[in-house]
């Protein structure tokens, strides 16, 4: 069975106690089915521009992406396809700046509607929208949910990878960063550890994992800080040759309770050459990856 990977954002906001909700049509990933809007992120989008179009797509509404509120994964097999989509959710707050709700429509999305809480739970909800809004979740029916998209063969010069990364810090407020290798984009730079995540593995499980293998630590995520987007055309792929590569990178602040000296350990797979901790004041005056010298900075607030 053929590995697919996408990333998907959604939109939640509430407006005098309902909720903005759209429902699939026959052409849509979950055909008669409620579920907030959004879609999957296109190529070098950065997803707070991603969930804004999809949802003036899917409404008609003008709207502005806020605070990122959870980040979850899922894998759907789709057997008659051949194909297991691993979608990572990135699940956005957001406000509407104009436009007019659309009543009807054709293709994906076939209504739009402002439900209530009440309202909501009379009909047939995605499961990861029950779970939003505090509802009873159910399984889809069989024949619920559909491949959203034909998924041609990889580009071969293109690349979308997701990670997840943490702000790391240790009870006396120390900062742990790690050392991109010789001959890896960035070599020489401090960056957040973490790291892309495994088809089917949860972006916090993932990430929980390479701080022990890159620095040796068991941690705690403590907060979700927000999304980072890099878009690269010219990236200088292992075989030496240029990738069009489009990063996806989700940061936490996580809390190390009972630091120990920083390790790397084998199973970081050669690209991280060493692990330290720094305080703020030392940090800032070392050469950061640009995820790195955000985090920082947003920890300093």
């Amino acid at each position: 069975m053929e590995r697919v990977r996408r990333v998907g954002v959604l939109g939640l906001s509430w407006d005098s106690g309902r909720v903005l909700v759209v429902r699939d049509g026959a052409e849509g990933e979950f055909p008669g089915s409620w579920r907030l809007p959004g879609g999957a992120v296109a190529h070098a989008e950065h997803p707070e521009r991603a969930v804004a179009r999809e949802i003036a797509e899917q409404t008609g509404l003008t709207v502005m992406a806020g605070q990122l509120r959870d980040v979850v994964a899922d894998v759907a097999s789709y057997p008659e396809d051949d194909v297991a989509l691993h979608t990572d959710r990135l699940l956005f707050e957001f406000s509407v700046r104009g436009g007019t709700l659309l009543d009807a429509g054709g293709g994906p999305v076939d209504q739009a509607r402002w439900l209530t809480k009440e309202e909501a739970a009379r009909v047939p909800l995605t499961p990861f929208t029950a779970e939003v809004l505090g509802l009873p979740v159910a399984p889809l029916p069989p024949g619920k949910r559909r491949l959203p998209e034909p998924f041609p063969p990889q580009h071969p010069d293109r690349r979308l990878r997701f990670g997840a990364y943490g702000l790391v810090t240790d009870p006396a407020g120390r900062i742990l960063l790690t050392q991109i290798a010789d001959g890896y984009p960035g070599a020489g730079q401090w960056h957040l550890p973490g790291g892309g995540t495994d088809h089917g593995e949860q972006p916090v499980t993932g990430l929980l994992r390479e701080l022990v293998e890159e620095g040796g630590q068991l941690g705690r995520v403590v907060e979700l800080l927000g999304v980072n987007n890099l878009h690269n055309p010219a990236a200088l792929g292992p075989e030496g040759r240029p990738l069009d590569w489009h990063g996806v990178r989700v940061i936490y602040r996580v809390l190390v309770d009972v630091p120990t000296d920083a390790v790397v350990t084998e199973s970081a797979g050669g690209s991280t050459a060493r692990a330290g901790w720094f305080t703020r004041a030392q940090s800032i005056d070392l050469p950061l990856s640009d995820v790195a010298a955000w985090a920082i900075g947003q920890s300093g607030r």
